[in-house]
């Protein structure tokens, strides 16, 4: 249940601008994880969450990239919840993410070993993907779309 429960933090807080532990609270508990506020604690220290300040004052939960430790079906939910346009630029991509997601989406993309994608570079909502070469823009754009959206 720990594990199940850390997962799901973590794909809170990339989908959400978590501020405070009551407001995690009650998103885990709107998605059927009923805890305590000293577990949710607890969780937050484990993970190594940090706060991050958003929109200049607004400080939200974030994840190290080292701490998103995620299966495929949750880099998926990321992908499918994050991405909102991708555009090919030679052997580039540039995604553009809701906003504060693009770290944890540009982690997904290098967790799923698509071949061809070298790495990303990823800001508050802009992802940089360094693809191969420009022939394999166009596969690695694929596999994207498919892991986001199989329904598709």
């Amino acid at each position: 249940m720990k594990k199940k429960r850390q997962k799901k933090i973590l794909e809170i807080i990339a989908s959400h601008d978590v501020e405070t532990q009551d407001e995690l609270l009650r998103l885990l508990e709107a998605e059927g994880f009923h805890t305590t506020q000293a577990t949710i604690s607890r969780d937050i220290r484990e993970l190594k969450l940090r706060k991050e300040v958003r929109d200049g004052r607004r400080q939200v939960y974030t994840a190290e990239t080292s701490a998103v430790v995620l299966n495929t079906d949750s880099y998926k939910q990321v992908l499918s919840t994050g991405i909102l346009t991708m555009e090919a630029a030679e052997n580039l991509i540039v995604i553009k993410t809701v906003s504060g997601v693009a770290m944890a989406v540009g982690a997904a993309l290098d967790h799923m070993n698509i071949k061809g994608l070298i790495g990303c570079i990823a800001g508050d909502d802009t992802i940089f993907l360094a693809v191969k070469t420009s022939a394999m823009t166009g596969y690695v754009m694929s596999e994207i779309r498919k892991a986001a959206y199989p329904e598709r």
